[in-house]
């Protein structure tokens, strides 16, 4: 199955970034994806003090309306509201426009998400794509090896991530070595490689954010990596290279073993 990321930089007015999406939506199925990963809070823009308060079912109808139109599974992150609270929610579009599942991001980043957000409380759900196992996350989640093994061990082949990673380089003779690029260079490769999965993972490009979208596999290579800046990938998904790394090192059959060893010495109630 043929996966493709899109990485771009949002405007604040929302009809330029839902003019962006389509032009995606049509090259992505052009380049024969079935599957199409937007960047977080995409349509709205990237900044939580700014959109908190707006609902985003519009955003979900561009969405949906992009699926729709081109004949794809599409993932894109809105805010939903909830009477007086608002969540970051990824969701994910059938080729007909109809959305599958919603999840809402658990693990919130930095100080602007937290005070504006709540945390979504229920994990992902696992839905299917072609025969495939798949699962949500939101981009600081992934950053948490314990969510990405949550998902995995439910069953889960590829997780689908929209994410908006904002740019900080390390300063060379300065006290703070963060490159926020090595997420997506280093850690989500490993976490494709510790949980046994395939991850998507679409990020807005520079230079506000740190690009390098990324399709990393289960033996934690990266199959395809965007630059820095507008861009939008494709990788393949195989049943051979998921097989052939379970096959290799059996992580996720170790872990289910341990859990079942356990549960059988624990006290009965």
């Amino acid at each position: 199955m043929r996966v493709a990321l899109f990485q771009a930089t949002s405007r604040p007015r929302n009809e330029v970034n839902a003019h962006a999406l389509g032009r995606a939506a049509m090259e992505a199925r052009a380049l024969g994806a079935s599957v199409l990963v937007t960047p977080e809070l995409f349509l709205s823009s990237y900044a939580p003090r700014d959109v908190a308060a707006t609902d985003g079912w519009a955003d979900r109808a561009e969405l949906a309306a992009a699926a729709r139109r081109e004949g794809l599974w599409l993932v894109g992150s809105t805010v939903e509201r909830i009477d007086d609270v608002a969540h970051i929610t990824a969701s994910l579009f059938d080729p007909h426009g109809h959305e599958v599942t919603r999840y809402r991001k658990r693990n919130l980043f930095g100080a602007d998400e937290r005070a504006m957000f709540l945390p979504g409380d229920e994990r992902p759900e696992i839905v299917e794509i072609d025969g495939w196992a798949v699962a949500l996350g939101i981009c600081f989640d992934v950053e948490f090896p314990e969510f990405v093994r949550d998902v995995a061990v439910r069953g889960a082949e590829l997780l689908l991530v929209p994410t908006a990673v904002p740019l900080r380089e390390p300063t060379p003779s300065g006290p703070n070595p963060l490159d926020t690029r090595q997420v997506s260079l280093m850690v989500v490769p490993t976490r494709a490689f510790e949980s046994q999965l395939f991850i998507a993972y679409a990020n807005h490009g520079e230079p506000a954010f740190s690009g390098s979208s990324v399709l990393a596999d289960p033996y934690g290579r990266r199959v395809v990596t965007a630059g820095p800046h507008e861009q939008l990938v494709v990788g393949d998904v195989t049943r051979e290279v998921l097989d052939g790394a379970r096959a290799a090192v059996d992580y996720l059959a170790i872990i289910e073993r341990a859990t079942l060893r356990d549960a059988s010495r624990s006290p009965s109630a």
